[in-house]
């Protein structure tokens, strides 16, 4: 169970914050806001003291009441619907917490400061955002009364440490025959998507897979916010930039796709495909730079080429072209799966296949739930290619 959250009131808060802004002093600390509380007059005890002042500087500099919730190294989500219905998700079920706000405007306002904390503004004109945070926490934010409850804060924390192979083979997400395919597949640079559904682990995968790759090998990572973490030596981080208030210096993923491959990567990463940098993901693979990886949503590894054409044709891709692409660079799709127990598991291995009039369908090469392997028909030609045909 989460530690409960100290309530602190509002009024005091206000003062000493502003006390504490007075002073022009920027960094804060505990002893500032202990000596601030003093000069209020709060008469607290010691260990009320030290739990108060906590929960202030969390108020003015932190995560406010949901500091705890993202604290905890169980939780991967933190969503707050409204002022007095908080959840969390923790080992993959959404679990409601007992933190509660005093009402909306307490809500907004911690929205409104950490957004504007990372450069942007979120105002009845712009009722949306969505910011990187310090800590490797993702905010996305709606404001009442777009969103109809209250104002909506989600909180996405991003894992602290890439697993490896063997990591998820040990939670039970993965069998040890297909964590072997799997390695084998990124030593032997075929090109692959992680696909599955929203909160399915696409990231986690991806970054595992990235874990993989040779040493030796330079990996340029492009992602429209920063979540993967690999655990490889040799990494390039680009992240995408919405334009700020004029509406000037946004960075797409299809720009910073440009960019990387000008930087000599071995392999090339998109972490979420999911509009036209698709075009250039495919032209990539399709000119020397094997061994790629990208995620895609897409709900079972048969919609997978209906998915890239509905991201490609918009760009100006053609369908054939589509199709042409997608057959002659990648290699491979691992399809993952949320179960009802909410554990996160791969669920299927499949592979292109070119049909006579020039589409491309995909196949399931191996079924790979139940943590088991079992080869398909489909499945004969990439066990050849990996050498695992006896």
């Amino acid at each position: 169970m989460t530690a409960p959250v100290a309530t602190v009131d509002v009024d005091l808060v206000s003062r000493v914050r502003t006390r504490l802004s007075a002073d022009g002093r920027a960094v804060l600390s505990p002893g500032r806001v202990a000596a601030a509380l003093r000069a209020e007059g709060a008469v607290l005890g010691d260990a009320a003291l030290l739990q108060v002042v906590a929960t202030l500087t969390h108020e003015l500099a932190g995560l406010g009441l949901l500091q705890a919730l993202v604290d905890d190294p169980a939780v991967t989500d933190v969503l707050v619907n409204a002022p007095d219905d908080v959840w969390v998700e923790r080992g993959g079920r959404l679990v409601r917490t007992e933190v509660r706000f005093v009402d909306d405007q307490a809500v907004r306002a911690l929205a409104q400061r950490l957004v504007a904390a990372a450069g942007r503004r979120v105002d009845d004109a712009a009722p949306f955002a969505d910011v990187a945070l310090p800590g490797d926490v993702r905010l996305h934010v709606a404001l009442a009364p777009v969103a109809t409850r209250g104002t909506s804060v989600s909180l996405r924390v991003a894992r602290r440490r890439a697993l490896t192979l063997a990591e998820l083979v040990a939670s039970g997400s993965l069998g040890a025959d297909a964590a072997a395919v799997l390695d084998a597949l990124v030593r032997a640079r075929v090109s692959l998507l992680v696909t599955g559904g929203a909160g399915a682990g696409k990231t986690t995968m991806l970054a595992t897979l990235l874990g993989a790759v040779p040493a030796a090998e330079r990996v340029v990572v492009v992602e429209d916010s920063a979540e993967l973490r690999p655990r490889h030596p040799h990494v390039v981080l680009l992240e995408g930039r919405p334009a700020n208030v004029e509406g000037a210096g946004r960075v797409d993923l299809r720009e910073l796709v440009r960019q990387a491959l000008r930087m000599r990567p071995d392999r090339l990463v998109v972490g979420e495909v999911r509009g036209p940098e698709v075009v250039d993901l495919l032209a990539a693979l399709n000119t020397g730079h094997d061994g790629g990886f990208g995620t895609l949503h897409a709900n079972r590894v048969v919609d997978v080429p209906a998915r890239l054409e509905a991201l490609a044709l918009p760009a100006g891709l053609g369908r054939a072209a589509v199709h042409a692409q997608v057959a002659a660079g990648l290699g491979a799709v691992v399809h993952l799966e949320r179960e009802v127990t909410g554990a996160r598991c791969a669920a299927e291995l499949g592979v292109p296949r070119t049909g006579p009039d020039g589409l491309v369908s995909m196949a399931v090469a191996a079924d790979l739930r139940g943590r088991g392997l079992r080869w398909t028909a489909a499945g004969a030609g990439l066990r050849e290619q990996l050498d695992l045909s006896t």
